[in-house]
């Protein structure tokens, strides 16, 4: 029940940023439903991932993906370029929160001096950040690459 109730709570507060990170990029009031549909199925299915242990990197990847492809097929489906749906919806699962703590960090090392643990703690958020964030290219980028492919992929 607490993991239904986890869920639920994650994609609701993943829809509001879609959607209004949506409104920011102009994208029309016709679809900024989809928007947040989009943003709570990527954020939530990452929660669940995340839930049975995959690591947030390797979720978040898969998580971009699947919007991708819902993305893709919303375009096909409204006549609309996929960026309008996927955009948005993947800003939600952008690291901010590792970013913040690596410069913090590196802030730190500047004001404190050089220390172990500031150095450890600045890599380990600023590493796990990158990833991320090259996790949510390439599986926004994954739909384009299996689908409109001018050469066979074999």
């Amino acid at each position: 029940m607490t993991l239904l109730l986890g869920l639920l709570h994650d994609m609701l507060f993943a829809a509001v940023p879609a959607v209004g990170f949506a409104l920011v990029f102009n994208v029309p009031v016709k679809a900024l439903k989809y928007c947040a549909v989009g943003g709570a199925l990527g954020h939530g299915s990452r929660y669940l991932l995340m839930h049975y242990g995959v690591p947030i990197e390797w979720a978040t990847l898969c998580a971009a993906t699947l919007v991708g492809m819902v993305g893709v097929y919303w375009s096909q489906r409204f006549m609309a370029h996929p960026k309008v749906f996927t955009v948005a919806a993947i800003i939600p699962m952008v690291p901010g929160v590792f970013a913040f703590k690596a410069m913090i960090a590196l802030v730190e090392i500047n004001s404190l001096g050089f220390s172990d643990a500031l150095w450890a703690s600045m890599m380990n958020n600023g590493i796990k950040a990158l990833f991320i964030i090259a996790a949510l290219a390439i599986g926004l980028a994954m739909p384009g690459l299996l689908f409109y492919r001018r050469k066979s992929v074999v």
